[in-house]
């Protein structure tokens, strides 16, 4: 009898070591393989991003929502029979915003793309409307685009459609597709590569931004005009050479980007406050030239235009002068620039000037990458990325001094707000639990032991680099797959039960 009211006297004890145990090992209370299986649970570390800085603390989730944020250990006593994930010092940050990702499934597809995503703690993808068959310009095609994610996405995926020729006078066509829910439209002003996605002219663009003023949404633009060359190739410096970067460099050069933001600019304006298209906003991609192309944009921004501007990690990471003959793994557009102007974008980025990142993922088949004639000029472009925008951007910005809070606030916040998606991009509550979980510290190679998640994994021009920064691998793992971030507290693996975004009209 003693002994029993001996153990009796314990239980406090043992059911306090019993939640203690929970507390520091998570893994210990997962069940199945989900990302979180639970309504209801917490999330803890000694570095969490939130729009106030960085804070220890935790953050309370349920039903998919943030319900609380607290500092310090004051959560602890609530959060006592709840579940609870403490990561220690591992940083938890808004999960990452993707503005770009192509859908040919040859070339990258919604299962593979979803998974690199949520591998590389990307909680929302935006696809572009074009390189997928048909491209996204109408209703329509719209339709056919959504019903290819059914059952088969990953993370929260959203659409921009496309403003070409055939659709940019026809107001009705333009507004059917916004209602159909595209968060935005995107042009280019050069052609695009792909025949049903013809280019626009400032024309097109101005017609856009007046359709889009009524919604509140934007227009991205790829800002880059082909203008004649001032001498052929053979008598640049003497140099002919396919293989050769500098080649490819001078047939695209700096000019091309600032004839076509001069041109935008005359268009924007009526973006204004009080101007006939109060409530658009043009949006230009993937800026390479830190010089006279920028400062056109600032001049714009300080006039009042409603314009916003991003670059791409390899315009950060890489400059011309340092690019193998042949690798055409390095081809894109625009093209990387010398290592001046690489330093000019970060200087640009870490100033404001620059408001935001974005992948500018572009998969493709080895084939057309052309790795055995290394020939820039006939190489299909563009940079495969999607699964390390993250690292990468943490790798090479250390050496600028990049704080936590800007990498929110480039990757998460600032596309966030461009897509109009108010509930997402930053750890605050009432906002959807789009959470990433991250070691800065941890290094790792991008050899061939490395999992990743695209397809083709070869032709990105990362391969190879050491960086910075990897997920965490608490939550769920399973050969092949590993997830590593949290979104919406109940997606298994396999079987994603998340929807494509639409406004509510």
């Amino acid at each position: 009898m003693e002994s029993k009211w001996r153990i009796l006297a314990l239980l406090p004890l043992l059911l306090s070591f019993v939640l203690l145990y929970f507390d520091i090992y998570p893994q210990a209370i997962t069940t199945k393989c989900s990302l979180i299986p639970y309504k209801h649970y917490w999330i803890a570390s000694k570095r969490i991003v939130t729009p106030k800085g960085v804070i220890s603390g935790a953050v309370e989730v349920r039903g998919g929502k943030i319900v609380s944020v607290v500092e310090e250990d004051h959560w602890r006593w609530n959060a006592r029979s709840k579940h609870i994930f403490n990561y220690g010092e591992a940083v938890i940050m808004p999960g990452m915003h993707i503005l770009m990702i192509p859908g040919r499934t040859e070339w990258e597809g919604f299962p593979s793309g979803t998974r690199a995503a949520a591998a590389g703690g990307i909680t929302t993808l935006i696809d572009m409307p074009l390189n997928s068959f048909p491209s996204t310009v109408s209703e329509e095609t719209l339709k056919l685009k959504t019903k290819a994610t059914e059952g088969r996405i990953f993370v929260d995926v959203g659409f921009w459609g496309g403003l070409v020729p055939e659709n940019a006078f026809n107001a009705t066509s333009l507004e059917r597709l916004l209602k159909a829910g595209v968060l935005g439209l995107k042009s280019f002003m050069c052609p695009s590569g792909i025949n049903d996605f013809p280019m626009t002219n400032s024309s097109h663009i101005k017609e856009g931004l007046h359709v889009l003023a009524k919604y509140k949404r934007p227009l991205l633009v790829h800002a880059e005009i082909q203008q004649e060359l001032g001498d052929d190739l053979e008598k640049m410096n003497g140099v002919d050479n396919p293989r050769s970067y500098s080649t490819y460099l001078k047939t695209r050069p700096s000019s091309w980007e600032q004839a076509a933001i001069r041109e935008l600019l005359t268009v924007t304006k009526d973006t204004r406050t009080g101007g006939p298209a109060e409530g658009a906003h043009l949006h230009i991609v993937h800026l390479a030239d830190a010089r006279s192309s920028l400062e056109l944009i600032k001049e714009a921004k300080g006039s009042g235009d409603s314009v916003t501007v991003e670059t791409c990690p390899h315009y950060l990471a890489f400059s011309a002068e340092e690019i193998p003959d042949g690798d055409t793994r390095f081809k894109c557009a625009p093209p990387i620039r010398d290592a001046e102007n690489k330093e000019k974008l970060w200087a640009a980025l870490m100033d404001g000037d620059i408001d935001m990142l974005s992948s500018d993922h572009s998969p493709t088949v080895p084939e057309l990458k052309l790795f055995n004639d290394g020939d820039f000029l006939r190489a299909w472009g563009g940079v495969s990325s999607l699964q390390f925008v993250l690292p990468v951007t943490w790798s090479y910005g250390r050496k600028y001094g990049i704080t936590l809070n800007q990498l929110a606030s480039w990757w998460s916040e600032k596309p966030a707000k461009l897509a109009g998606q108010d509930l997402k991009g930053a750890i605050a509550v009432g906002n959807q639990a789009d959470i990433v979980v991250w070691e800065p510290e941890v290094e790792f190679e991008l050899d061939d032991n490395h999992h990743v998640y695209f397809k083709h994994p070869k032709i990105s021009a990362y391969m190879g680099s050491k960086l910075a920064g990897k997920g965490h691998g608490n939550i769920c793992k399973r050969p092949g797959l590993s997830f590593n971030i949290v979104q919406d507290g109940l997606v298994s693996i396999g079987r994603p039960q998340f929807s494509s975004m639409q406004y509510d009209l």
